[in-house]
């Protein structure tokens, strides 16, 4: 019975999954299909945040889902990609003496397998009350100057023009000198976008009950609502050979699963990376916690 337990404590399936219903996997399966339908151009975002290849952020939020459905303890916590994560990444990989993009995407991995191991072990000295310990001053605070650094990183692709900075206003300062070389195409297909998301969130579920689809549709279809700018997009792009006119595209995308492989470990790679895998873990683990603590309370969990 304590070996059952015990099991059952690490490997959470074990306990859930002897109950699992018919009416579990449909609901699921519904919940899947729209984390998977917001997952896919997030992620491509994501990665491009973390200035690395499009297919990354695909992967890890694969990978990572999977990982959790087995040894996942808590039915709130999120384990795909976030905003802050890649940011700290794209800094972290940003003070390497690094140009070829191979090596930049190993030092990537390394730093991924150093933060994983700190999460690990946060994780299993059951630290997840550092959390407590933050005031609501500090995390709004956190928050939105991580906003303010991402948006203002993105910038640059909404007008089309070239810009780098590590810090608001280094960023600031380099958008200003390429103002100039904006794309308009670019920054009409932007704003519209933007228009459209903010419209999802706030009308479009109340304008599709007004036309007779059922509350729980409505919701649905408008929580997935950035898809269509998606697609809508894309085919603009295609249709209208838009990069012929300036428009960036992501290009192609690699199909199938990546080959596995290990990173190449360099010892002075390591110590360069080691204070960065550390904060990215120590903010991750925290930010997740504090995001599941606030979700489970709503529900009354744990």
């Amino acid at each position: 019975m304590a070996k059952r337990s015990l099991i059952e404590r690490y490997i959470p399936i074990s306990r859930w999954g002897r109950h699992y219903t018919r009416a579990n996997l449909m609901d699921d399966s519904v919940a899947a299909l729209i984390v998977a339908i917001m997952l896919i151009p997030q992620s491509l975002g994501l990665s491009l945040v973390a200035g690395l290849p499009p297919e990354t952020g695909l992967y890890a939020s694969i990978f990572g889902l999977a990982v959790y459905s087995v040894f996942g303890t808590s039915n709130t916590l999120s384990v795909a990609p976030v905003a802050v994560i890649s940011l700290m990444t794209a800094a972290a990989l940003a003070k390497l003496p690094l140009e070829d993009p191979a090596e930049i995407l190993n030092a990537a991995l390394l730093l991924a397998l150093l933060s994983g191991i700190g999460l690990f072990f946060l994780g299993l000295f059951r630290l997840g009350f550092m959390a407590n310990f933050l005031s609501h001053p500090v995390i709004s605070a956190f928050v939105t100057a991580s906003a303010l650094i991402i948006g203002m990183s993105q910038m640059k692709h909404l007008f089309g023009i070239e810009g780098d900075g590590h810090n608001l206003i280094g960023l600031a300062m380099s958008l200003l000198e390429s103002i100039d070389q904006t794309n308009l195409i670019t920054l009409g297909m932007g704003i519209v976008s933007i228009g459209f998301i903010l419209w999802c969130k706030a009308k479009m579920e109340w304008v599709l009950v007004k036309v007779g689809l059922p509350s729980y549709f409505a919701r649905v279809v408008s929580r997935t609502g950035p898809v269509f700018i998606v697609i809508a997009t894309s085919l603009a792009a295609y249709l209208w050979r838009l990069d012929l006119h300036g428009l960036q595209l992501l290009g192609e995308i690699p199909s199938g699963i990546p080959e596995f492989r290990v990173p190449q470990v360099d010892v002075e790679l390591l110590g360069s990376l080691a204070g960065s895998a550390a904060l990215i873990a120590i903010i991750g683990f925290v930010e997740s916690i504090s995001v599941a603590q606030t979700l489970a309370a709503k529900r009354r969990e744990r």
